[in-house]
């Protein structure tokens, strides 16, 4: 019989997590979060992990995985779930996969070449490129040197330039040489149902706005005050945690704080909006949030389409 991982994208506060864990109470099976800000212990309100009760209530796999301190990539990643999954296909027929970071989705259903290791005199080197001469100039860097890279990829994102930049320069080659190998064998031990979660966009913005809210009524700036001996960690240059450390230097407002991360999250969201738009073949599902039951009734009807 054959086995099904059901593949749920899209954007930020959209409501993949709720979606996600009323299919697998509906499938009786488990959960992988493909996220690569979820991933993290230490990163808790502001990434908007699922809640206690909801981990409870699905067997979740991938949320609070590792340690910001720890380097993780997307290889990683998509080895740890080709572990994974040949085990949870044992007790289960269908697995749910979850999550915004596409390149992690990618890279579990396409393959992904191992990237070499980085020196760390390479990435001091880029770290000191982006700091004297700002993202500009790392896009204008990329767009000449790996041009296929640089039409796919997220170029607002400093992290993403920067990893892409890093691998450049320590090989020689090309970023792009690494994600798009011919010799990469798809994985056939399961079939793929792909979705991805869309909405208004007025009303993800408000969503996007409200949520922020929340997340500092949480305690968010408890959190990130907790992270500041860290702040110079990649994982902790992301949205919802890079925009208070001037806060904490005392030269911004709470509220500035709190303008620019609902700002930076709604752009982040439509990043990820183009990418599942432009990037991945798959069902685009337009959510209408005052209906939820009939949300979950035209996804489900749309997976179950696709299996026996």
């Amino acid at each position: 019989m054959s086995k099904y991982l059901v593949v749920i994208g899209g954007p930020t506060a959209v409501g993949k997590t709720e979606l996600a864990i009323r299919l697998a109470l509906h499938f009786d099976t488990v959960i992988l979060s493909a996220d690569s800000r979820q991933i993290y212990k230490e990163l808790n309100i502001g990434v908007a992990k699922p809640t206690s009760d909801q981990l409870n209530l699905v067997p979740h796999y991938f949320i609070s995985h590792i340690s910001i301190k720890e380097n993780y990539s997307a290889y990683d990643y998509q080895q740890e779930v080709h572990q994974l999954l040949p085990q949870l296909f044992e007790r289960h027929d269908v697995v749910i996969m979850v999550g915004g970071t596409g390149f992690y989705i990618h890279a579990v259903l396409n393959g992904l070449n191992e990237i070499p290791k980085i020196s760390e005199e390479t990435k001091q080197a880029v770290a000191n490129i982006y700091a004297e001469k700002g993202i500009a100039f790392l896009q204008q860097e990329l767009r000449e040197k790996d041009p296929t890279y640089y039409f796919k990829a997220d170029i607002q994102n400093p992290v993403r330039l920067l990893r892409a930049l890093e691998v450049i320069y320590e090989t020689g080659r090309p970023f792009s040489d690494f994600l798009n190998d011919r010799l990469i064998k798809k994985p056939e031990y399961f079939v793929p149902v792909k979705l991805w979660l869309n909405t208004n966009r007025e009303l993800l913005y408000q969503r996007i706005n409200n949520r922020v809210l929340s997340m500092i009524e949480s305690g968010l700036e408890k959190e990130v005050q907790d992270l500041l001996p860290y702040k110079h960690l990649k994982s902790l240059n992301t949205v919802g945690y890079k925009e208070w450390w001037h806060y904490f230097d005392g030269r911004v407002s709470l509220n500035s704080v709190i303008e620019q991360i609902q700002k930076n999250t709604r752009h982040y969201a439509k990043r990820q909006i183009t990418w599942f738009k432009h990037q991945w073949e798959a069902k685009e599902i337009k959510l209408k949030f005052l209906h939820s039951e009939q949300n979950f009734i035209e996804v489900l009807s749309y997976i179950q389409k696709h299996l026996p």
